[in-house]
């Protein structure tokens, strides 16, 4: 009779076991889905926000590999002006047209600055088949030794050389550098500073769930596979089904204890059913 009940008992156990089982295999997990996401993006898509344009540059996606999940991540950027600015120190030497020129700003309150052409002597010292490829130092100067017809004749390297061309810029002066219009912003002792209107380039790394703010508006970032990128605004609704999907696996670590807890149960009442009896 003893026997009978534990059989009895450990069949109720077993179909619990195989009710939450069943539960288990059969139940949909349930996954983050906007049917209307303000924006449904492929890389390279370009959308406008509130006047600015974005472009979505990248999606990608990575690990995953040895069991771990994979992570998806996107790439938004966007292209805007903005002031940008260079400073000159006095004495550097910049690029201006393919020609270097020399800084040179004088006085503690200067209101200009001077270009001044730096000539490469080396340059035309090798090109010159008639002068020595160094000047000759004296102590009234520099000389290049220049030989026409067997004479050597020491010519005074200021004579011999080209004279600088210079230049010179006031504060609000425009020129052009680095194939932009620069204008003169300031002028003190130690440097001259530049500033131009330029393009900047804005980049935005987007992870799932992410909150990205783009121009004044607020979007929930997903991914609803490895090549695109849904923005939407609605965050109640994607939190809702944050909410529903954590809600659906608590109840299936519920059931999957429930599975355990009813077979182990079973297998001891079985045990103790054939424990011979010392009465």
């Amino acid at each position: 009779m003893q026997r009978r009940a534990v059989a009895v008992y450990a069949a109720l156990f077993v179909l619990v076991a195989g009710a939450a089982g069943v539960l288990t295999v059969t139940a949909d997990s349930p996954e983050v889905t906007f049917e209307n996401p303000d924006y449904e993006l492929s890389s390279d898509d370009t959308f406008a926000v509130d006047g600015q344009e974005y472009v979505l540059a990248d999606v990608s996606e990575s690990g995953g590999g040895g069991g771990g999940e994979a992570t998806i991540t996107g790439t938004l950027e966007r292209e805007y002006t903005a002031e940008l600015s260079e400073s000159w120190s006095n004495g550097s030497t910049v690029t201006v047209e393919d020609q270097d020129w020399r800084v040179e700003i004088d006085g503690e309150n200067a209101t200009a600055f001077t270009l001044v052409e730096v000539i490469d002597r080396q340059a035309i010292l090798e090109e010159d088949d008639a002068a020595d490829n160094q000047t000759i130092e004296r102590d009234d100067g520099d000389y290049v030794a220049v030989t026409e017809d067997g004479e050597t004749t020491l010519v005074p390297a200021d004579e011999y050389f080209p004279t600088p061309d210079d230049r010179s810029y006031e504060t609000g002066d425009s020129f052009e550098y680095d194939n932009q219009t620069v204008t003169v912003d300031e002028i003190t002792a130690g440097q001259a500073v530049l500033v131009w209107e330029g393009t900047q380039t804005e980049t935005i790394e987007v992870e799932e769930g992410a909150t990205v703010t783009l121009a004044d508006s607020e979007f929930v970032a997903h991914f609803p596979d490895a090549s695109t990128l849904q923005l939407s605004s609605d965050m109640a609704a994607y939190q809702t089904q944050l909410a529903q999907i954590d809600r659906f696996d608590r109840y299936n670590d519920g059931l999957t204890r429930v599975i355990a807890l009813s077979l182990l149960s079973t297998v001891l009442l079985l045990a103790a059913a054939f424990v011979p009896s010392r009465y």
